[in-house]
């Protein structure tokens, strides 16, 4: 997955503050975007937190996860603002440390973890991976945030052994702390060629369709956990 090329501090808090709705930024404009206090006003707030499956590599902005899911939620009449907080190339170490970052101006609702996908691909040692993920979730956990812990596999070509580790790293952390599971992200997309864009890895456009149709009654579950919170 590769890295995302940003000019800037400035420029990348604005494109991970963005809140996607009615008025969607490009990648690369200069939109003056909202706070999470101007979203809050609105609407509870999503944050997705995840690698260049969130941000949305070699799609169009409209096509992204983030984008379709803000439009699936308002279809079905639920009401949310979904931020992408999405970087590509990230591991679960550059995910975790971006938080407090991102969390600047107001922790969201709804913590959406996406992350573990480039941490496989390179065969960093599992234990790293569940010790940055536990760090994302606590701080998640700390800040109010409902959490959703979005599952990973690793690839078949590093072995039984660490396959079995990396892939019961996110079941068991989300057991653990007792936050929502998803159990892998690309359900229903990896290994689909008709889903994916050529390198394999990254879904198209109609994966991303795939993706958010499985993915939506997740989401609604924590923002039904969001509204049952502030009664």
């Amino acid at each position: 997955m590769n890295v995302l090329n940003v000019n800037g501090l400035r420029v990348l808090k604005q494109l991970l503050l963005v809140t996607l709705g009615a008025m969607i930024a490009v990648f690369s404009s200069s939109v003056l975007l909202p706070s999470y206090a101007d979203t809050h006003k609105q609407a509870p707030v999503v944050l997705m937190l995840g690698n260049s499956l969130t941000a949305g590599y070699g799609l169009d902005a409209a096509d992204t996860v983030p984008v379709r899911l803000q439009q699936a939620l308002r279809d079905a009449g639920t009401k949310a603002q979904i931020i992408n907080g999405g970087v590509s190339g990230d591991t679960t170490a550059g995910g975790s440390a971006r938080i407090d970052w991102l969390f600047a101006d107001g922790a969201p609702d709804v913590l959406v973890i996406e992350l573990g996908g480039n941490d496989g691909l390179r065969g960093i040692d599992p234990s790293s991976t569940r010790k940055n993920l536990e760090v994302a979730i606590v701080k998640g956990l700390d800040a109010g945030a409902v959490v959703v812990l979005a599952g990973m596999y690793a690839p078949p070509n590093l072995g039984e052994s660490y396959e079995t580790e990396f892939n019961g790293v996110f079941p068991d952390l989300a057991a653990q702390y007792s936050v929502i599971f998803y159990p892998f992200f690309l359900e229903g997309v990896a290994g689909d060629i008709s889903l994916n864009q050529p390198d394999g890895i990254h879904p198209n456009e109609e994966g991303v369709r795939v993706i958010v149709k499985r993915f939506l009654p997740t989401i609604m579950k924590a923002l039904e956990q969001v509204r049952l919170k502030n009664e």
